[in-house]
């Protein structure tokens, strides 16, 4: 049986997936990037964070509204400041909302498989 190019390289990745798939799943926690990444997300979620973010949206927002004529490169600079504090700002405007992050499970009890109307025995 003869493959052509592209079958030959899917068959190559679903070989790749299915040998690879095994080690990924059994590596768990504990991986080099993991530290590094916490002290990203705990620095760009703390109270600096959100007054740079509150700051750097004033500031950009009263560029573009009083800033007369600006050139294209400054307009550009100013929606990407803009954005970034926005992006910076989410999580405290999310827990202005009531919102905490993400939860995963329920805090209810369980519900059992094959109880209650309609089942047998």
């Amino acid at each position: 049986m003869r493959f052509n190019r592209p079958q030959a390289v899917a068959l190559a990745f679903i070989v790749l997936g299915f040998t690879v798939a095994p080690a990924v799943a059994s590596s768990g926690g504990g991986l080099p990037w993991e530290g590094p990444l916490q002290q990203i997300q705990q620095s760009i979620t703390g109270p600096v964070a959100g007054f740079i973010a509150l700051a750097a949206v004033a500031v950009a927002g009263g560029m573009l509204i009083f800033g007369g004529e600006l050139n294209d490169f400054a307009r550009r600079l100013m929606y990407v400041v803009l954005v970034a504090g926005i992006l910076l700002g989410a999580t405290q405007i999310v827990g202005l909302f009531g919102a905490s992050g993400a939860s995963i499970g329920t805090a209810g009890p369980a519900i059992a498989v094959g109880t209650g109307e309609g089942t047998v025995g």
